[in-house]
């Protein structure tokens, strides 16, 4: 496949997989999702296309019947994780998960919903339930993120991902380490490493780290990239009790 073909299906291709882990079932919206073709779903701000389970409670704020924080068991070993995916590939609002875990919202940043200033998502974005980067060893008290490579997931999907490993950054001086992950059975499910990324699908590196030193502006700073094995290690450091408690 082409560079130019991958970023077209990464960007364009919302077709979310039935293999996403749904959350347990609530009552039915108050606000139903509206039928919409795929180009009103690619430029719809309210997460039309999201994860079976969590209801629509106005169109920034989807409700949620259980904690996404602990909507999965912590990552160990070397197998798979379970990634809580906030914002699919394609979309620039910011949407993320409460501090209580019990909704997915659309961030807001003096008053006004935020919404990248730069080229949307190149890929899923979210974090690994039952994580934290521990403030006390340089990180920002934040689960850990992951970028999940492929098709567009729904909003609030719990997905079954294999690491492959991860770009270390700085956000203004903390931690910010962004785990590289693939859905097995999905576009790209069948790479194990970067050595393979790199090889495979030339520039897609590249690409993932321009975005992400720059969608903000200045204050992000890259540290490269390391295996997956250097990846997990950091996931499993942010999993033990004292650093996963809570958010």
């Amino acid at each position: 496949m082409s560079l130019m073909l991958y970023l077209l299906s990464v960007l364009l291709a919302w077709a979310p997989s039935a293999s996403a882990v749904s959350p347990p079932v609530s009552s039915p919206s108050a606000f139903p999702d509206r039928p919409s073709s795929p180009d009103a779903i690619r430029t719809d701000t309210s997460c039309s296309a999201m994860a079976p389970g969590l209801q629509r409670r106005a169109p920034d704020t989807l409700a949620a019947a259980s904690n996404l924080h602990t909507a999965a068991p912590a990552p160990t070993g070397t197998g798979p994780v379970h990634a809580v995916v906030e914002i699919p590939a394609g979309m620039a609002d910011k949407w993320e998960v409460t501090e209580d875990g019990r909704a997915l919202a659309i961030e807001r940043q003096d008053g006004q919903r935020r919404r990248i200033d730069y080229l949307p998502y190149p890929a899923n974005y979210g974090f690994l339930p039952r994580t934290r980067l521990a403030t006390n060893e340089g990180g920002d008290g934040d689960p850990v993120d992951v970028v999940l490579l492929g098709p567009a997931a729904p909003c609030g999907a719990v997905v079954e991902a294999r690491i492959v490993g991860a770009l270390r950054l700085l956000d203004d001086g903390e931690q910010d380490d962004k785990m590289l992950a693939v859905r097995p059975g999905a576009p790209l499910g069948d790479v194990h490493g970067l050595a393979e990324l790199r090889d495979r699908y030339p520039g897609v590196l590249d690409i993932l780290e321009t975005w992400f030193v720059h969608y903000e502006g200045p204050g992000n700073r890259s540290r490269g990239f390391v295996d997956a094995a250097a990846a997990r290690s950091i996931v499993a450091e942010a999993a033990r009790p004292a650093s996963s408690s809570g958010r």
